[in-house]
């Protein structure tokens, strides 16, 4: 996989090739955000242009005061020194004017980029297919949303108004300084070699460490997210000692490499000062002595040593800035290449709209198999016409739960194709699609909100009288009217409030609701009590008798409700036929039913 990919997410050695591919799809990013603020863009550059000349002004008035007004008010001519104390004064105002009114800009704009970058990270990432997020962690995730937007966003607040302005600052400090002492802007002009060399220095070593930070930062946060969401199972298993070996040894990385980023500072800092030290008292003994021989006037040197001066103020906020850069440009290369994952089930580009489905399911030449791994389906055929129940039976690993997601096209064959009222899949309408083909999970996902909120999903604009009769098809009403607030009780994060089989309960009404061609249940009865199970399968034969279902279950009991039954065995199908007819004979599943009617005795 290339570096947009998932895989270089962890990696820090990349070839020149690599970085420049890199840097070359951040800029793409970053030009797409700030194409939409060009306008305010444009007129914050013009702001601070003025703003900073208003400010560079300041000096170069001094000294006219000084060389001009002065010997003027001896003579009882005040005008020149009044004219440079009123135009100080007023450059004084219109400069910090105009810097309110750029932060104010600036500020807009910045919101504005995080805004629109938050969205396209949070609907890109739904985009993504199944694939995706069952390689790349929640926890890498929630750090694009988090650690990796405060990064940028800590750079348009404060670090571009800081490189903008101290850019400026500088190119004016320097013309100035050229035209009012081309000897002293000389020596200004040598001191930038020294500070060139440290700059690309700093800049060389900082890119890799800022670049580990982002890393390391990234497995703190996943390693947390696991640790919370898998609580239950830490404590079950006395996890949390080891836990706290692992978090302690990422937080020793996380501060190994920022003491590395500390270090480089530490050299960068000082010898900014140094440079500046040196190349003020350079223009104060320069300038001095031409002073002395009346080749300079005072007030010309004491603005070439505020200009000098002035000129390496920026520096160290620059290094602050370009500390909030690296940070920022390794935060929007991890965004970037999210961004640009492609997802793995495309949308048709030409869709066939498929309105009323009936439900007949066909497999065709189809082959299967997940990335770096196995081939899970080598050679796949499979007719299961409309409105008939299919339960898939076969040990862990045969295929069964990859058959469904590849019905619900969770994911698409690697060859072959599998259609849907004689159309592949793949040409589908997404929503047309989801409307046909609906899958109830082991996991049943509750989320926050009522309990009627949650049936709703299946059919937004459902009234309450039909997500009560869904619920009553399943056998959830009983206990739903006995919660707190019936079907008005929130529910809580990830249905904490209730039970796992009533979490079940609740994502078949849900499916119910929805109504479609097609219903897959992935061991769906899995967290069910036989009492339960046995109530959804009343309701599972009145509800599946006109639709298409196909059955997962390692019970043998939810199989009994099915017209077929298919015992798979490494992706391919060793048996086929009725439960009673398998039932009767010495295959695999008379074994299996055999064994399970053993162990209820």
């Amino acid at each position: 996989m290339s570096v947009t990919g998932v895989e270089g997410e962890e990696r820090n050695d990349f070839t020149k090739a690599e970085s420049a591919q890199i840097r070359a799809r951040s800029l793409r990013l970053l030009g797409s955000l700030l194409r939409p603020e060009r306008w305010r863009v444009t007129l914050a550059i013009v702001v601070v242009v003025v703003s900073t000349a208003a400010q560079v002004a300041g000096p170069a008035l001094i000294a006219f005061g000084l060389n001009s007004g002065l010997p003027a008010l001896m003579n009882n001519d005040w005008v020149p020194l009044a004219a440079a104390g009123i135009v100080y004064l007023f450059t004084g105002v219109i400069g910090a004017v105009l810097v309110a009114w750029y932060t104010v800009m600036s500020a807009r704009i910045s919101q504005a980029v995080l805004i629109d970058l938050r969205k396209r990270v949070f609907l890109h990432t739904q985009k993504l297919s199944l694939e995706f997020h069952e390689s790349y962690t929640s926890g890498r995730i929630i750090s694009r949303q988090t650690s990796d937007l405060d990064a940028i966003r800590e750079l348009l607040d404060s670090g571009i108004n800081q490189l903008l302005q101290g850019v400026l600052y500088m190119v004016f400090i320097a013309i100035m300084l050229f035209i009012l002492d081309p000897t002293s802007g000389l020596v200004l002009f040598i001191a930038l070699i020294p500070l060139a060399v440290l700059t690309r220095w700093f800049q060389v070593r900082s890119q890799t460490m800022f670049r580990q930070t982002r890393v390391a930062s990234a497995r703190l946060i996943v390693h947390f997210v696991e640790t919370m969401t898998g609580i239950r199972a830490v404590k079950a298993f006395r996890k949390e000692k080891r836990n706290e070996q692992e978090f302690g040894g990422l937080v020793e990385d996380y501060r190994s490499v920022n003491s590395k980023v500390i270090q480089l500072f530490g050299i960068f800092d000082p010898g900014l000062v140094l440079i500046g030290n040196v190349t003020v008292a350079a223009v104060l003994l320069i300038g001095g002595f031409r002073v002395a021989d009346g080749q300079l006037a005072i007030g010309t040197l004491l603005a070439a040593l505020l200009y000098a001066r002035r000129f390496f103020d920026p520096m160290e906020e620059m290094a602050m800035f370009y500390n909030s850069y690296q940070s920022a440009a390794a935060a929007l290369e991890k965004i970037s290449g999210v961004l640009e994952e492609r997802p793995g089930v495309p949308d048709p580009l030409r869709p066939v709209d498929l309105w009323e489905a009936k439900g007949d399911v066909s497999f065709q030449g189809v082959q299967f198999a997940y990335k770096t791994d196995r081939v899970i389906l080598p050679h796949f055929d499979l007719e299961i016409p409309a409105g008939q129940t299919i339960a898939l039976v076969g040990s862990t690993g045969a295929g069964k739960s990859t058959l469904a997601k590849l019905i619900s096209r969770f994911y698409d064959p690697t060859d072959g194709q599998v259609t849907l009222d004689t159309v592949d899949l793949r040409d589908l309408h997404p929503k047309d699609l989801r409307r046909a083909i609906v899958m109830v999970t082991q996991e049943a996902y509750l989320f926050s909100g009522s309990v009627s909120d949650n049936i709703a999903i299946g059919k937004p604009d459902a009234t309450f009288d039909e997500i009560r009769a869904a619920a009553e098809a399943v056998g959830a009403h009983d206990f739903i009217v006995g919660l707190p607030n019936g079907y008005e009780t929130d529910v809580n994060k990830r249905g904490g409030r209730v039970s796992a089989g009533q979490r079940q309960l609740i994502s078949f009404a849900r499916a119910f609701l929805a109504n479609p061609a097609v219903l897959i249940l992935d061991e769906a009865t899995s967290s069910l009590d036989i009492p339960s199970e046995r109530l959804v399968q009343e309701g599972l034969q009145t509800l599946l008798s006109d639709r298409t279902a196909v059955i997962i279950a390692h019970r043998l009991s939810t199989v009994a409700i099915a017209d077929r039954v298919l015992v798979m065995e490494h992706g391919v199908i060793v048996e086929d036929g009725s439960p009673e007819s398998l039932i009767a004979g010495t295959g695999r599943f008379a074994q299996l039913h055999a064994a399970w009617r053993d162990s209820l005795v």
